[in-house]
């Protein structure tokens, strides 16, 4: 089973619940658990688990390499190429490697064989555990723009290690997917059998809620909430649950003892009893959700 973590806007305790489902997951639901950190431009979740990083391997995006000698300039890669990273400049066949998005087009009706493919680095994928949860993480390159390539990167390793493990052994997946709505966000949730939305019940955190169950109840997965730092009661966004039928599984409440305690680096259910069995409860509905769960 796999969870995506998701949010409308940066900061609304995404990585919060994703570091406390994590810590409980095993003990509320006597499952092994892998949590990857999806928010490849700001990852995170390591200061909250302390995993003990022992592999990191390099995520390339392929570009094209023009041989400028067998290159006819007939301008077909510039034509094809929606991005402008191909074109020829006087005579001259050039690649501007920071804008392509690698998707082979140019190679692909060069009618030459004057293009080959290359690589550039995005950036790493780095793994490791903390205690019993296995741990996946990527991290951009500073500057690098194209974080869907190294978000899929993350993924493909985690059905790396899933594959590799005999079904009954495969853990599930906690997913702490980038803030918004836009091609990191769809990517990173793409995965998923289910998604949490986690909202503030603030204006801007309601307006970028809404963007987000606008953006992801199309990919038909199961959308469930967490309210964080939930204080008084919002008829707006009790209101807007109710209208698009999404369940809210839980709410954080506002307090100044957990805000310190995030600051500190401290998981959830460890500030205290009660935060302790909302995390496990939480991971309880989840579970609850699995997919054979919901045929049979």
């Amino acid at each position: 089973m796999r969870i995506a973590i998701a949010s409308g806007k940066g900061g609304t305790g995404k990585t919060t619940v994703s570091a406390a489902l994590a810590s409980v997951w095993t003990e509320a639901v006597s499952r092994p658990v892998l949590a990857a950190d999806l928010d490849v431009e700001e990852p995170n979740l390591h200061l909250f688990l302390r995993p003990v990083i022992t592999e990191a391997h390099v995520a390339n995006l392929e570009i094209p390499v023009i041989d400028a000698a067998a290159c006819t300039r007939c301008g077909a890669c510039r034509e094809i190429c929606q991005f402008g990273a191909v074109t020829i400049l006087g005579d001259t066949p050039l690649v501007f490697d920071d804008m392509c998005h690698g998707c082979g087009a140019c190679l692909a009706v060069c009618p030459v064989a004057a293009m080959s493919p290359g690589a550039r680095e995005v950036g790493r994928v780095e793994e490791g555990a903390a205690g019993s949860i296995a741990f996946v993480n990527g991290r951009l390159r500073v500057g690098e723009a194209m974080s869907p390539v190294l978000i899929r990167a993350v993924t493909a390793r985690v059905n790396g290690k899933l594959a590799a493990l005999p079904e009954s052994e495969r853990p599930d997946v906690l997913l702490d997917a980038p803030p918004g709505v836009s091609c990191p966000a769809q990517n990173a949730v793409a995965t998923a059998d289910v998604i949490v939305l986690v909202v503030e019940p603030t204006p801007f955190g309601i307006h970028d809620f809404a963007l987000a169950v606008e953006a992801f109840a199309p990919l038909g997965k199961p959308l469930t909430v967490v309210v964080n730092k939930a204080g008084e009661a919002s008829p707006e966004l009790d209101a807007l649950c109710r209208r698009e039928n999404l369940p809210v599984l839980a709410a954080i409440p506002d307090d100044r003892a957990i805000a310190e305690g995030y600051a500190r680096g401290r998981l959830l259910p460890e500030m205290s009893p009660a935060c302790r069995a909302l995390c496990l409860d939480l991971a309880r509905q989840l579970a609850a959700l699995r997919p054979e769960a919901r045929h049979a």
